[in-house]
């Protein structure tokens, strides 16, 4: 039996890990173990390892690492004391294999950890490109720290064969968050009204607006445009969901939170949502707006608009049912009213999302429970 260890740092990964951590679960050739920490651990992020439980997973290891700010210095602390309490945490549960999933510093951390103690890394998403955002130097980071890399589709599965890995360790296999899209049965209005506690008139707008890391002045530009062009639509139903634990997102939320309070008929907001609500409501949605890469990832999956604000998901893909506007109130107004005009809602329902087929969570699991691993992994790094 192989025990393959998954690491969650938030809600941000654990929402696409879902799928993964279901199969690997129900494998009765895999000794699953969870490793959650970072936002999972906060009470301002909803408590989501609570969440975890409630799926029916046992959390096995607890770190908790953020710091009560999130100052460039706070960040960089944090990353230091997960890699103390990863270390400690890896030596406990002892796996065979450590799996992580895209570009956080929390996953950095862990990752680096593993590598220190040549234990096999697994890395979800890599090959991707986020110019807005440390994530790109972070996922790129992980990738040369891992040995067997799951990417989302082949144009990034090249990008890190080029980066010196071996072909035969990387596998264009999908991003396994669409295998949620594909096969949940989704809440229905009713029900996600009364989950929300507000009335879900149309139009319907979710809104994810995290802090671009790369450019902290264009976040603080951006939450004040984005905010001002949502006056424009007084009759539209306004559901925020909570910023990442990142660098300036106690700048973002609380302009976010003012909002609502001063339009508490219309809007609402809620640190965690949860998979199903969050995908259930985006389904239901007229329009998705952000700069979320869910927007870019589910959003086309499940045919619903997107406007994606500022630099932030630069280098990623889009569907056609992704509309890129500038940060200013007028830009963000203007894109919404084009992604609610009946052309663009014609070219979303023909859109598909450029990040897989929803299957890749068998996949995955199953090349982790028949893959050989040890000595010969290690260090498989480039070529031979």
């Amino acid at each position: 039996m192989r025990r393959i260890c998954v690491f969650t740092g938030s809600r941000a990964d654990y929402g696409p890990l879902l799928p993964l951590i279901r199969a690997l679960d129900r494998d009765p050739e895999v000794d699953l173990r969870l490793l959650a920490s970072g936002g999972h651990l906060l009470r301002a992020q909803g408590s989501t390892v609570e969440q975890i439980e409630a799926d029916g997973f046992r959390v096995d290891e607890r770190v908790d690492i953020v710091l009560a700010s999130d100052t460039p210095t706070a960040v960089a602390k944090s990353l230091g004391l997960g890699l103390i309490g990863y270390a400690d945490a890896l030596d406990r549960l002892r796996p065979d294999l450590l799996v992580v999933l895209g570009d956080r510093y929390e996953a950095l951390a862990v990752t680096v950890a593993a590598a220190l103690r040549l234990l096999p890394v697994a890395h979800i998403g890599g090959g991707e490109l986020s110019y807005g955002s440390t994530d790109d130097s972070v996922r790129h980071a992980i990738t040369k720290f891992a040995q067997l890399h799951f990417t989302s589709n082949e144009e990034f599965r090249q990008r890190v064969i080029q980066m010196g890995e071996d072909p035969s360790q990387v596998h264009a296999f999908g991003a396994p968050g669409l295998d949620t899209v594909r096969t949940m049965s989704f809440l229905s209005r009713v029900e996600l009204a009364d989950v929300l506690r507000v009335k879900l008139s149309d139009p319907l707008f979710v809104v994810t607006y995290h802090p671009a890391t790369a450019d902290p002045r264009g976040s603080r530009d951006g939450i004040v445009g984005l905010l001002e062009a949502l006056d424009e639509f007084p009759e539209a139903t306004v559901v925020f969901t909570g910023t990442n634990v990142d660098q300036g997102g106690s700048g973002v939320y609380a302009p976010i939170e003012r909002y609502v309070v001063d339009n508490p008929h219309r809007s609402t907001t809620m640190p965690s949502l949860g998979q199903a609500v969050y995908l259930s409501l985006v389904k239901q949605a007229s329009v998705v707006v952000g700069n979320s890469s869910s927007a870019l990832v589910e959003a086309p999956a499940l045919h619903t608009p997107t406007v994606n604000i500022g630099s932030r998901q630069d280098g990623r893909p889009r569907a056609a049912s992704v509309i890129d506007c500038g940060e200013s109130s007028r830009d963000i107004a203007a894109a919404i009213r084009q992604a609610l005009g009946p052309a663009h809602l014609a070219r979303t329902a023909r859109s598909q999302s450029p990040f897989g087929d929803g299957r890749a969570a068998d996949r995955i699991s199953a090349f982790l429970r028949e893959t050989a691993i040890g000595e010969p992994l290690i260090g498989a790094g480039a070529p031979r």
